[in-house]
């Protein structure tokens, strides 16, 4: 809309004759509408010809007129500006002067389409103003027109699209372009640096109609970051899509690849998954830090006790250990601390993975590929064939793969493999649902460790804490003032984003398969009969009754342990 040297502008056309207040408040209005100066639009009846009008407010913004144009313009200007986007904003290169490119416009006054088009050529530009007719037919003669037909720089009242409106008429090269310029090189390498240096496990960029989000999943929780400009939206996505090899103009199918970087000194994976939205793609990036991936088990901090079972059940020349619990639990870097643990020379370890999240010397490891025939199963059925010591099964998913692990565990290897299963007990009978006689699941499972990852309290601002009575009771635990464990709390700070919590820390259920436990399974024991043999008999202590043991000891809260168990 109009500021204060429209004001100007009224004044020049009224000593000139050329205008009335009527008419100059009629403009003003359809502008505080629009958004845009209408320069096309008919003033006091003809009074004022469009030009005279563009001419006069290019003074008083300081804007040079053009009054006749070239017929030819230079072949090198005209490159810098990909034709698509030459119809649409209603633009022309004149000249292109240093790290400058001087664009012909019949609407030089739409900062938007200005600041847009400053930000995909990757120079300052400097708007020229000229004759709507006169460029139009400048833009059909340099550029042709559009394969519809229709002249799309039309620079009449309407006023050109934001850019990411445009994308369909972009071609591959195009979004290329887009997605090579230092503006956004610089602004994706930011967002991948941030977030391995505030340790997130994943980052989402997300397009909506009005804005662009990025959020970074840190201990579990997604944290918002203050938004880029919605229109870096298009530019940004293509360029993750250019470093992860994927089909840069395929904007209508999922696709999912993969980025290797060496970021703050260490090499970082990123898998990368692409999803089509009602505004664009979505994209997820998960950040595989290679050094962060080996823990040893000593630093997955297990309970003394599970930890020295765990350790001597890894030891053995064969049988099934699995390790359950949802997507983001550790499973993964559970099973590489295992597999450290006995990684020898005199050892052959094979895994099957989707993908290969983490490299370790001296472990044949492949990712599978469903597109090719390459599946858990059928690479689990040539491992066999490769004379194994250790098989890592990334998970068990079908009936097929579960039946070929069981049988490798029964012939002499040692078999790793996760399930998706809430307990211990529950893997049992998620084996028997998948078609597993009992029997084989007794003969063969060794033992089955469940776990989660709870937030560690932040111990730079952690302070004592009241839970409410409700919470207490949910948690059946006492109140401090009845005998019952003192808890805290973080208060946030800066080293923590304010959140409280710093870094998260796991909680664990072990079920060891004893004699009497093979006994019962192999009788088709329920859920319920498998965990009280298991706690009655062994000790083994819950899920939740682990986490009120930390949250007990000040390392979590009790938010944290019902929220997970």
């Amino acid at each position: 809309m109009f500021d204060s040297r429209s004001q100007a502008v009224y004044e020049i056309l009224r000593d000139g004759g050329r205008t009335g207040r009527n008419r100059w408040d009629g403009a003003e209005g359809a502008a505080a509408t629009t958004g845009h100066l209408q320069t096309d639009a008919p003033v006091d009846d003809g009074a004022i010809g469009p030009n005279t009008l563009r001419q006069t407010l290019a003074e008083c913004y300081g804007c040079e007129f053009l009054s006749a144009l070239p017929e030819t313009l230079s072949g090198d200007a005209l490159a810098g500006l990909p034709p698509p986007l030459a119809r649409r904003y209603g633009v022309i290169p004149l000249r292109a002067q240093g790290g400058r490119i001087d664009l012909l416009a019949a609407n030089p006054f739409d900062h938007e389409s200005l600041d847009d088009l400053a930000f995909v050529l990757g120079c300052e530009i400097r708007m020229v103003a000229a004759d709507a007719d006169a460029l139009n037919g400048l833009i059909q003669r340099h550029y042709g027109a559009d394969d519809g037909g229709r002249n799309e720089a039309s620079v009449g009242p309407s006023s050109p699209a934001p850019l990411e409106r445009s994308v369909g008429e972009l071609s591959a090269d195009d979004l290329a372009a887009m997605a090579g310029q230092a503006s956004v090189v610089r602004l994706v390498d930011s967002i991948l640096e941030q977030a391995v240096r505030r340790k997130a496990s994943d980052i989402h960029i997300e397009p909506f109609e009005e804005e662009l989000k990025v959020r970074y999943r840190i201990d579990g929780t997604l944290h918002e970051l203050p938004p880029p400009p919605r229109k870096l939206a298009l530019p940004v996505i293509s360029r993750l899509k250019v470093i992860a090899n994927l089909d840069i103009a395929e904007r209508r199918l999922p696709q999912d690849g993969r980025i290797r970087l060496q970021l703050a000194d260490r090499p970082v994976d990123l898998r990368v998954s692409t999803l089509p939205t009602q505004f664009g793609e979505s994209v997820v990036l998960r950040i595989l830090d290679q050094s962060a991936g080996r823990l040893s088990i000593a630093q997955l901090n297990l309970p003394a006790g599970v930890e020295r079972e765990f350790r001597e059940i890894i030891q053995r020349a064969d049988g099934l250990v699995l390790v359950t619990g949802p997507t983001g639990s550790g499973k993964t870097t559970t099973l590489y601390g295992a597999l450290g643990e006995i990684n020898r020379p005199e050892l052959k370890l094979l895994t099957v993975e989707d993908p290969v999240e983490y490299e370790v010397e001296g472990i044949m490891q492949v990712p599978i590929n469903p597109a090719a025939g390459l599946t858990f199963a059928s690479a689990l059925r040539s491992f066999l064939r490769q004379d194994p010591d250790v098989v890592m099964v990334g998970e068990i998913r079908d009936p097929e793969t579960a039946r070929i692990a069981l049988q490798a565990s029964l012939t002499g290897h040692l078999v790793f493999s996760t399930l998706h299963t809430g307990d211990s007990a529950g893997a049992i009978t998620r084996l028997i649902d998948l078609g597993m006689e009992p029997y084989l699941i007794a003969s063969s499972l060794q033992g089955v460790l469940a776990q989660r990852l709870l937030r560690r309290v932040c111990p730079h601002c952690a302070a004592p804490d009241a839970p409410a009575p409700e919470t207490l009771k949910e948690a059946r635990v006492e109140p401090p003032e009845a005998g019952g464990p003192r808890f805290v709390r973080g208060a946030g700070c800066a080293r923590c984003n304010q959140s409280g919590y710093l870094g998260r820390l796991g909680i664990f259920e072990w079920l060891r398969i004893t004699d009497r436990l093979r006994e019962i399974v192999g009788q088709r024991a329920s859920v319920q009969q498998i965990r009280s043999e298991a706690m009655e008999r062994q000790g083994m202590r819950s899920l939740r009754s682990e986490g009120m043991r930390l949250a007990g000891d000040g390392l979590t809260t009790i938010d944290e342990v019902l929220r997970y168990t």
